[in-house]
């Protein structure tokens, strides 16, 4: 089945629904070869995915994943996902994490979606553990927590277990240095398939056909972003650089712009005070951010992600009113208060 994929993907030719579904079945069937589905990976990437084949492949994969059943009143809120692809390769602290528990203080429910690192030092599911926070919830533990703390992690491995068998074609391909679908579909993935999303890139090109994916999929508000830096583009809204993004509002339609950090009069900083470590490393800055201790570059990257985030949400009106929100909650205390609660909670 996928070699019979390669020439048309050769020629050009986008996939049908019915060859995405059945290109998904064979790359979760552990009888074909990784080698097989490492060149039929290359050449979808190499002709370039459309934005009609890739909500078809993430409509497909969250078919396959575990579902957790919420009830009726969680059901009825907006859910937030924050959420970066990751790969950026500019070893930031964990900022979407960060974002995300403010985003809870502020009353948001949060379906956190995530791994444990796989380009960083950190990632979600490693620096969340070392805060103390469960990563390891079953889907009735986890739609509680939703319910009862407006916040749960979802640990992809644990809700999608068809990805098993496309770990080594996966691996494989990252070992020749081939960016394949994976690389952006994590995002696109939560199993509670939140109604509001966050999604940070760093291929400031892909927002806006990710933008209308995740309107394929369901999604009711949505911004994509991808922020610039002197060293390469972030899966984040940047403070160093102009930041591409592509917006989606159900009431309201499609929208890109670009925005200038300047505009908010954040301090001058650099990449290298954005930077974290590991996962000790960076629970210590998050918890000093959520505590109100760290003033500077880090907090002011927070501050603007987590005014996104609140935007995307419908906290707020506008970024602006976003960073003075989100600089509130942590100086009133309500973020540490939340870091705390989520840290002794168990469903």
């Amino acid at each position: 089945m996928l070699h019979s994929l390669i020439a048309p993907l050769k020629d050009r030719m986008a996939l049908t629904s019915e060859q995405v579904r059945a290109a998904v079945g064979a790359l979760i069937d552990e009888a074909i070869s990784a080698e097989d589905k490492t060149a039929f990976l290359v050449a979808l990437s190499q002709k370039g995915e459309t934005p009609d084949e890739i909500a078809a492949f993430a409509s497909e994969l969250r078919e396959r994943s575990i579902r957790p059943k919420l009830d009726e009143e969680t059901q009825s809120r907006e859910i937030l996902d924050v959420c970066g692809t990751g790969g950026d390769r500019l070893n930031t602290f964990n900022i979407s994490t960060t974002v995300a528990i403010i985003a809870a203080a502020a009353g948001i429910t949060v379906a956190k979606h995530g791994n444990r690192a796989i380009t960083s030092k950190a990632g979600s599911a490693d620096v969340l553990e070392e805060l103390g926070i469960a990563t390891n919830l079953n889907p009735d533990q986890a739609a509680r927590s939703l319910r009862e703390q407006q916040f749960a992690f979802f640990f992809a491995p644990s809700y999608h277990p068809a990805f098993k068998h496309i770990a080594p074609c996966r691996k494989l391909c990252a070992e020749r240095g081939h960016r394949t679908i994976f690389n952006f579909l994590g995002p696109l993935l939560n199993p509670v398939r939140p109604t509001a999303q966050l999604m940070g890139l760093p291929n400031p090109d892909l927002c806006l056909p990710l933008a209308q994916v995740l309107k394929q999929l369901g999604s009711r508000r949505v911004m994509v972003v991808s922020g610039s830096t002197p060293e390469g583009h972030l899966d984040e809204l940047s403070t160093l650089g102009p930041s591409k993004i592509a917006e989606f509002y159900h009431d309201r339609g499609f929208h890109s712009s670009t925005m200038d950090p300047a505009y908010f009069n954040f301090q001058p900083s650099s990449l290298a005070e954005l930077r974290g470590g590991d996962r000790k490393e960076n629970a210590l800055i998050i918890t000093r951010i959520l505590a109100g201790k760290e003033r500077g570059p880090r907090r002011d990257a927070v501050l603007l992600n987590s005014a996104a985030a609140l935007f995307v949400a419908a906290k707020v009106k506008s970024l602006t009113q976003g960073v003075d929100y989100a600089a509130e909650l942590i100086d009133s205390g309500k973020t540490l208060a939340k870091l705390n609660a989520l840290a002794q909670y168990r469903p």
